[in-house]
This record gives C-alpha cells, structure tokens and sequence, in this order.
C-alpha cells in the first residue's frame, strides 16, 4: 500500500517521541540497535483517526510495517521484512522452506511443517518471521503458528501464516 492511497489527514508530523517509540518497539522485538536502522530519520506515520496511535510506518512512499494495536508490536511487509533481513545474522527470526514449494509461497500461501528445512530455534509462537529460500532470498513474511522446533518437529500443520507474499506486490 502506498502512502498516496491513504487519506494524507492520518499523516502527522513525526515527532521525536514517536521516533523513538517505534525504534524502542523494533529493538525490543527483533533486536537492539535494529530500530535506528529499520526506521530512519526519514520514515512518516499514520495514526488512528479515533484513538491517536500510531498504525503504520512508512519509508519513501512503501508501508515498512503496521503497528498491531492489540499487542503493540510490528507486523511487517515485504519492503519491512527486506529492510530487516540484512540487520538479522541468518537464522535469526527466518524460516527457510523447500525449493519446491518456493511458487506458492511467493503467492503468499502459508507455510506447512513439512516444508520447512531449518529455522530459527528460538522463534516463538505468535512472533514475525521472514520466510526465505535456502540462498537467504525473502518470499514471504508472516507470523509463527508454532515454535520453530515444532515447525522442525511436526510433519503436518500450518508453522506459518504468511500474510504477504513478494509475488502480490
């Protein structure tokens, strides 16, 4: 989504408190000192016409991500999740799948247990994770439905739902 499609009246100036709201929010929940890289001085924001808060993050007129009002934290898109991959050392936070279902990820299928070759141990249920190929190329980006040693473990099930594949841009 871009900028120009959202009523520009949502569009404030950026303060430097929400500057820092969202890079303390970004460290917080992929990594410290991720947040000055992902959201640069020259990100804008949307808030919420009935509350006030922030909603989406965006950078050169792409949607970097969507601040989830019932947890507080991101949810990414493809242009987020390409901004964080390269601040991320691999595993961190990848799901990486079969070659063989790369297709149908890209059109922004969910991820099966079954396809998933190795992963990030420490992913926890619920949390945002970048799905790759096995040279570390971004196909989708979504959010854990388990942990990433059950993804490795089981061999039947949904491990992620993908949100956003790059074949939907």
């Amino acid at each position: 989504m871009k900028i120009s499609e959202v009523n520009l009246a949502l569009v404030k100036s950026l303060s430097i408190m929400d500057l820092n709201r969202i890079r303390g929010i970004a460290n917080y929940q992929f990594k410290r000192d991720v947040g000055v890289a992902l959201f640069p001085d020259g990100v804008r924001l949307t808030h919420s016409r009935k509350t006030g808060r922030i909603r989406h993050i965006y950078l050169n007129e792409q949607m970097l991500s969507t601040l989830r009002p019932m947890d507080g934290l991101f949810s990414l898109t493809i242009a987020g999740g390409r901004r964080l991959a390269p601040l991320l050392e691999p595993p961190k936070f990848r799901v990486v799948v079969q070659e063989d279902v790369r297709d149908f990820i890209v059109e922004g299928r969910n991820v099966f247990s079954r396809h998933v070759v190795t992963v990030d141990q420490n992913i926890k249920a619920g949390e945002e994770v970048i799905v790759t190929s096995g040279y570390d190329s971004i196909l989708a980006v979504g959010k854990a439905l388990l942990t990433g040693r059950e993804m490795l473990a089981f061999k039947r099930g949904i491990a992620v739902k993908v949100r956003r594949g790059i074949g939907e841009d």
